[in-house]
């Protein structure tokens, strides 16, 4: 790695004087776990890293409020992973959890850098978009909410400003939603995944009344999947709708091969794990 600076504010405004709008050598760093496995492959030469992890708590931690909880950006994975209440209103983040990188990992990485990072094989991002989360954007010209499907332009770009930073996670609690996550790897459980697809639905007996879809790593970045959500209203889940969905679906991504697996692999993963994800989460309406 080439030499840089490493700054640590105490405040925002601190963060935002040692920011830089026209220089993209100049980025804050929250956990730094991926930040340094770029700086370490030659991806990313930085000139100034501006730390947050010493910014005011007041920008960590997890607050339930009237209809949503908030999520500080510079919340470690790993306190969503053991909260009792994330676990009671959100069981699909913390089952996610289980698989996401591994404990060291999931100690320091936050809530804010995991978002920002927008590598398409993130577990998170997708979890986040088919819960209807949305992310508060702050800068030195103030705040602004993006909804987290709508935050990512492409692998490894976002909407943000060099000298714009995350500050909390807004998710809606919806006690009639269920949700699943699915993820395929190659190797381990825990690896990066060859396809992520998160589903959120509310069901009146047999019968699909709204859906939330996400998908990952088979596309450049996390896409909610709208077509294919459109098929999936007002049905009754049986192996032919399934397969509707499904087309859907691919109709409206253009999928991406990589060391993973080739496009035609990733389509045929899409076509079978996106009705198990659909089916995990009406299994979970049930129980």
């Amino acid at each position: 790695m080439t030499s840089f600076e490493l700054v640590e504010p105490r405040s925002l405004e601190e963060a935002f004087a040692l920011l830089d709008r026209d220089d993209p050598a100049v980025r804050p760093i929250a956990g730094g776990t991926a930040m340094m496995l770029m700086m370490k492959g030659g991806l990313f030469r930085p000139l100034r890293l501006v730390s947050l992890r010493r910014i005011e708590p007041r920008f960590a931690g997890i607050a339930f409020g009237d209809g949503s909880v908030r999520i500080g950006a510079m919340t470690p994975l790993a306190t969503l992973e053991h909260s009792p209440e994330i676990r009671r209103h959100f069981p699909v983040v913390t089952r996610t959890m289980r698989t996401l990188a591994n404990a060291r990992v999931r100690n320091v990485a936050t809530i804010g850098g995991n978002l920002a990072h927008a590598d398409t094989h993130l577990d998170l991002p997708l979890v986040w978009i088919a819960l209807g989360a949305q992310a508060v954007i702050v800068s030195p010209r103030g705040e602004r909410v993006v909804a987290v499907e709508d935050l990512y332009t492409g692998y490894y770009e976002t909407v943000l400003l060099h000298d714009e930073l995350i500050t909390a996670l807004h998710v809606p609690l919806r006690p009639a939603w269920r949700s699943a996550y699915v993820k395929v790897t190659t190797r381990t459980a825990h690896d990066w995944p060859a396809l992520g697809i998160a589903v959120s639905l509310e069901t009146e007996g047999a019968t699909v009344t709204d859906a939330r879809i996400a998908i990952g790593a088979a596309t450049e970045k996390a896409t909610r999947l709208i077509q294919a959500e459109t098929v999936l209203r007002g049905i009754s889940i049986d192996d032919a709708t399934l397969a509707r969905v499904s087309d859907a679906a691919i109709g409206e991504i253009e999928i991406s091969a990589d060391n993973r697996g080739s496009a035609s692999y990733k389509e045929h993963l899409l076509r079978v794990y996106l009705g198990r994800a659909v089916r995990a989460a009406i299994e979970e309406q049930r129980s």
